[in-house]
């Protein structure tokens, strides 16, 4: 609340300064091509919501609450539970109050705060993957000092230099957001309140805003890719030479969880910015969907992996349904 009670006092402070009025209330569209069978996907896409929401919190609840799990691995788990948490109750209930009513309306304010949580929430979640991948790294090629070098205080001083950068990188991109004018329309063509399509609405000079979004994109995705491509081949590398027997079988099946989470989000970030790209090649209503899928599949994925890969997850939740 804070944070939208600031972003209103400077839209305000920076309107007075500027001779062009800027739009203040923005229209949602979500799928414009469906609007007429809007209550139809109500339901797929509630459950969606729901579905993820009720995962994740429960993985997170297992995690937090059994002490034997408080190890760093489980904590950066926990940690990506709670950022999907964080995106799917900034994009689900706004999207999912333009399919009841005709009019989804968002103010500036809010259309900036919820960009600044998907992409808080989607660099700390790319971080996140990098130290998992880390993590497994150092488990497999040096299990030895596991415990010296992957220590509570190293993975803190990590995580908060992960939600550090991922903080800077974010009000980045509202800062520049900020200075735009927004007099073309109201309409944005989307479920939610992307960069790109907010820009779409902006008349006058945006060249330094879609810099700073391209750069932050190419901080997160490119430099976050290589550690995590990095650590796999170094892991391979060394599973196929000192590693045999069920010793290498085990070492894929301690990689497996992460590297499966790793694909399926860096898959679906990267065709949602393909088919961006190819807007002109794309009907919007499939954009829009293929964005979603962007944030819903591995919200819902990564619980689900988690749960059936990681053993001590699945006695956990096993014991707890038991009790029940």
């Amino acid at each position: 609340m804070w944070l939208l009670k600031l972003l209103e006092d400077f839209t305000m402070a920076d309107e007075g300064l500027n001779s062009t009025s800027s739009v203040q209330i923005f229209i949602l569209r979500g799928f414009p091509g469906v609007s007429h069978f809007r209550s139809s996907l109500i339901i797929p896409f509630l459950s969606i919501y729901l579905i993820s929401s009720m995962s994740n919190g429960v993985m997170t609840y297992t995690i937090l609450s059994d002490k034997t799990l408080h190890s760093p691995m489980y904590i950066l788990i926990s940690l990506l539970f709670l950022t999907n948490i964080a995106y799917t109750n900034t994009i689900m209930p706004k999207f999912l109050l333009g399919l009841i009513v005709d009019v989804n309306q968002i103010t500036l304010p809010g259309c900036l705060v919820q960009m600044f949580v998907i992409y808080l929430a989607g660099s700390y979640e790319s971080h996140l993957l990098v130290l998992m991948g880390l993590d497994r790294y150092v488990a497999i090629i040096l299990p030895l000092h596991y415990h010296h070098i992957v220590s509570m205080h190293t993975v803190t001083w990590l995580l908060l230099y992960g939600f550090v950068r991922s903080f800077f990188l974010a009000s980045l991109v509202v800062f520049f957001n900020l200075k735009v004018q927004f007099c073309r329309s109201n309409l944005i063509m989307n479920f939610a309140c992307e960069n790109m399509s907010l820009l779409n609405l902006a008349c006058g000079d945006i060249s330094k805003v879609q810099a700073v979004g391209l750069w932050a994109r190419i901080v997160v995705t490119t430099m976050d890719g290589i550690c995590i491509l990095a650590s796999y081949l170094n892991i391979v590398s060394s599973v196929r030479k000192t590693i045999v027997g069920r010793g290498r079988k085990k070492a894929w099946r301690t990689c497996s969880s992460h590297l499966l989470v790793t694909i399926l989000t860096f898959s679906c970030g990267a065709s949602s910015s393909v088919v961006y790209r190819m807007s002109s090649l794309v009907p919007p209503d499939v954009q829009n969907f293929i964005s979603l899928m962007n944030f819903a599949i591995p919200s819902c994925a990564d619980p689900i992996i988690y749960g059936l890969w990681m053993s001590e997850i699945r006695d956990r939740l096993r014991k707890m349904y038991t009790k029940r």
